[in-house]
């Protein structure tokens, strides 16, 4: 069983080394074997992002109802413990959520958790009417723990998440095995233009805690790899369901823990079915 938990709303400096790598088959700790035998999973779950729904000149539902079925399909060819949709469910129109929801969402076969998107223009409140659940909260899975957190807000404006929520979710479930941290726009700029955030203090909140293993993104509609920071934390990203831009293909990621621990990822591309950008941590 899934369990919620919110915490209330801390400072440091830069980043100590950016990588830019390519995500295809590459692995960590590459002379250990990786056992993903469905009896012997802990936890297998998939994170969506960018639905867009509403986006005028999008074929938003269909690209909704596309989602919903490849991910029920995977749910019953293979077991998926979870689905987190990243951000972006609707298409600057928070007046949708409530539909998004009853007509699509609810007919996941599988528990599903969300988080805002610059593109939803929601804050806390509203996130609380539609999905009874505040825009920054944490999940637990036997030893294993998410803390999900907002980064915009009603205006669509960038904005880093709540760190002191972070810090104390963080310190929570220092005893947790393994903590995944979802954010629908990353908290680092690798390149100058990109639009993203540039919040250093959760990067090193990300990188204090050995037992953060990754973060999780949506945000840009074409990354759909693993980019690092530190001392090669990944922070994984999963293509797009939606809008008008972005991978030529719409998919959505997939994770797994096996019983040792070991964590194993990789993109689907749900319109053509090949794995892409496969990595183990």
């Amino acid at each position: 069983m899934f369990n919620r938990r919110k915490f209330l709303h801390t400072s440091a400096a830069g980043l100590a080394g950016v990588f830019l790598l390519p995500a295809i088959n590459s692995f960590a700790n590459a002379g250990n074997s990786y056992t993903n035998e469905p009896e012997k999973l802990k936890l297998r779950f998939a994170l969506a992002s960018d639905i867009h729904y509403g986006q005028p000149g999008t074929r938003f539902e269909e690209n909704t109802a596309n989602m919903v079925k490849w991910l029920n399909d995977d749910h019953a060819q293979n077991h998926l413990d979870m689905v987190i949709i990243n951000g972006d469910l609707v298409h600057n129109r928070p007046d949708l959520l409530p539909e998004i929801k009853t007509r699509y969402l609810d007919k996941l076969n599988v528990p599903y958790q969300t988080i805002p998107g610059n593109h939803d223009y929601a804050d806390t409140a509203l996130w609380k009417s539609v999905f009874n659940y505040e825009d920054h909260y944490t999940i637990e899975h036997g030893d294993i723990a998410f803390v999900l957190a907002n980064t915009a807000n009603t205006k669509g404006k960038y904005v880093c998440p709540d760190n002191a929520f972070i810090k104390a979710s963080l310190d929570k479930f220092a005893d947790k095995k393994i903590v995944f941290v979802i954010l629908h726009i990353p908290p680092v700029k690798w390149l100058q233009d990109e639009g993203f955030l540039d919040c250093s203090e959760t990067v090193d909140l990300l990188h204090t805690y050995p037992n953060v293993k990754a973060a999780f993104h949506g945000h840009d509609h074409l990354l759909d790899g693993v980019r690092y920071t530190g001392n090669k934390f990944p922070h994984f990203f999963d293509s797009h369901i939606g809008g008008d831009w972005g991978t030529d293909y719409r998919g959505y990621r997939v994770v797994e823990v096996n019983h040792l621990n070991q964590i194993y990822t990789y993109q689907v591309n749900a319109s053509q079915n090949p794995r892409l950008n496969a990595n183990r941590l």
